[in-house]
């Protein structure tokens, strides 16, 4: 009996052990996913602060907008994504591990495309190296000094300046990784179908918005209609995320 009584007790352990896991990164990623949009509110509000939206278009100009403020310079050149696409790394594991039993090799697709599109990003990301530029800038004392961080500043932002071809790629692979995963929450129970078919619209609204300002620039303006609807179902695709793995911590 007593032997029985212990297997049991071991039995019940183990499961609860077996279930932390999954809980705890349900809670993980709900806190994410609520994170991101709290962030993206943020860069909504920075952006109607006066100077919020200050635009650079030489590397001069660029150097004078670190010098004046650092915060905004950095800003412009994807602080607050850097803060997004990290949060959206525990996200996207608790996504995959709450599908992983219903559409495991598309949910894996998903991960997968999301992580390298996170290495992707943070590889092209100049935000933080053109602040040191332009420190050096405002110290340097000869024109050739000048003329060679100028010529340092075009290569980082060739590379890193948002939506352009150089930062298309992070883009591009985050935006199919949240259309990947709409695609599963819209196949699977686990999410309720209107998840699914906000993520797939919101996502796919970006992708358009990318496209168009990396290599047509003549419809930046008009895509940017784009940008605010993908922008707006995409923070409503977080929430509900956010709303739904507190739910399965709940019950896990």
């Amino acid at each position: 009996m007593g032997t029985t009584t212990t297997t049991i007790r071991m039995n019940e352990s183990t499961s609860e052990n077996a279930n932390a896991g999954p809980t705890s990164l349900y809670k993980l990623g709900s806190a994410a996913a609520l994170l991101i949009v709290l962030t993206a509110l943020l860069e909504i509000i920075i952006t109607f602060l006066p100077g919020g939206y200050a635009s650079a278009d030489t590397v001069s100009d660029w150097f004078a907008l670190f010098q004046n403020n650092w915060f905004l310079g950095l800003r412009n050149l994807g602080l607050l994504n850097i803060v997004m696409t990290l949060l959206g790394i525990p996200m996207f594991f608790a996504l995959y591990t709450a599908h992983r039993n219903v559409d495991q090799s598309f949910a894996t697709l998903a991960l997968i495309i999301s992580l390298l599109g996170v290495a992707v990003f943070y590889a092209t990301n100049r935000a933080f190296p053109m602040l040191e530029l332009s420190h050096q800038y405002a110290l340097a004392t000869t024109d050739a000094q000048r003329a060679m961080l100028s010529a340092a500043g075009q290569a980082m932002l060739s590379v890193g300046e948002s939506h352009t071809p150089g930062t298309f790629i992070g883009f591009f692979l985050s935006e199919v990784a949240g259309i990947l995963m709409s695609i599963v929450m819209l196949r699977s129970k686990v999410f309720n179908r209107l998840s699914g078919s906000i993520g797939i619209l919101g996502f796919s609204l970006l992708l358009i918005f990318d496209i168009c300002s990396s290599f047509v620039p003549a419809f930046s303006d008009i895509v940017l209609i784009f940008a605010m609807g993908g922008g707006l179902l995409s923070m409503a695709w977080y929430i509900l995320i956010a709303r739904r793995l507190f739910q399965l911590a709940n019950v896990s």
